[in-house]
């Protein structure tokens, strides 16, 4: 018997999720569609790439909506069960309030890790795309504009380049040294370097090399351009970051911060902190989904409305606690481990407080 019931909850509850997704989504790519249908139509662009940027746009907006969405068909399904007394029946029954919460924990469960998959891979993988897109057909041309920038490209080898220009590829002002135990073995300069995409190496134009050995200095000059050097860094360095932590997959971005670790990059924490978002997100849809159903297991006089809107509210809250608590870790103000999960410790003491007091 609680096996049919048991499949029979978590069918409308996974199903009914699954609706209140594909509505939202649908409502939000047709907004945005009106929004830059204008775009589309000033650039030109082919409606199989329009159908390609929505196809990779879906799936990050499901993503997005999650915490909102699970909670909604948490509080639409108990409160759909309550209203109907069949949460009494289920109760009178024998059946303990813990057993009757065990198919909306495998559902959230089931959800968690689908969330879990599509956030560490799907979504990154299709965000190329997107993320390529939206900076080609609706950001302004980018310009890299930071001055004096610094490399570390091995071990004991680091670049500096007084400005670049990245559409002609090339670093003004280029310094290449080599450093152990404090000392300077040799350093290379340049008056440019430019990018060469047949060696996959920088071109120098009149650059010197000085060696140290000691107190001895020897000095060589080139007043050529053919001169090729390979080193760990190439134009992507310079190019538009934007949204870039989300086209990675969690494998990428491991591989992306040890790189930045290994050049002394000064922007880690934004790619740490995408991590920590990506462990820490599916755990929401088991909070929320426990959260929702001791707040709607209860007959209440507002009725089924009054339980939506309330977890509309409360799923509101949570977001905004979120993005605040986000910020906070990019700012470097809080822990950032204790700030990304922080929303998920208050909704869980919350949780552990409302199912203190729920009949049973």
């Amino acid at each position: 018997m609680m096996r049919i019931l048991d499949r029979y909850i978590l069918k409308k509850f996974l199903t009914t999720f699954v609706f209140v997704v594909a509505i939202l989504v649908a409502i939000v790519l047709i907004i945005t569609f009106s929004e830059r249908n204008e775009s589309f139509i000033k650039n030109n662009v082919p409606a199989s790439l329009i159908l390609q940027y929505f196809l990779s746009y879906a799936p990050y907006i499901a993503n997005l909506i999650t915490p909102i969405t699970v909670f909604i068909a948490t509080v639409f399904v108990t409160s759909k069960l309550a209203s109907h007394t069949e949460i009494i029946a289920i109760l009178s029954g024998g059946v303990s309030y813990p057993r009757m919460l065990k198919p909306f924990f495998i559902g959230s469960l089931i959800i968690a890790l689908v969330s879990f998959v599509f956030t560490g891979w799907i979504i990154p993988d299709a965000n190329k795309f997107r993320v390529a897109f939206e900076i080609k057909y609706f950001d302004k041309e980018f310009n890299f504009s930071d001055r004096d920038v610094h490399f570390k490209v091995s071990p004991t080898k680091y670049v500096y380049v007084a400005s670049y220009d990245n559409r002609r590829d090339i670093g003004f002002r280029f310094t290449l040294e080599e450093i152990q135990d404090k000392q300077v073995l040799w350093k290379l300069t340049a008056r440019d370097a430019t990018w060469d995409t047949l060696q996959m190496g920088w071109k120098l134009k009149d650059w010197s090399l000085r060696e140290f050995n000691g107190p001895k200095e020897i000095y060589k000059y080139e007043n050529v351009k053919d001169t090729v050097i390979q080193i760990n860094m190439t134009p992507a360095d310079f190019g538009n970051t934007k949204s870039f932590e989300q086209t990675l997959t969690i494998n990428e971005l491991d591989d992306y911060i040890n790189e930045l670790k290994m050049k002394g990059a000064d922007n880690i924490a934004i790619y740490k902190i995408e991590k920590l978002v990506r462990y820490m997100s599916p755990f929401t849809a088991i909070i929320l989904t426990f959260i929702g159903v001791i707040l709607s297991s209860r007959k209440t006089r507002g009725g089924v409305g009054f339980q939506i809107a309330l977890g509309f509210f409360i799923a509101f809250i949570y977001i905004l606690l979120f993005i605040a608590a986000k910020s906070n870790a990019e700012t470097g103000s809080m822990n950032p481990i204790l700030a990304i999960w922080l929303p998920n410790i208050v909704f869980s003491i919350l949780g552990a407080l409302l199912y203190r007091f729920v009949p049973k």
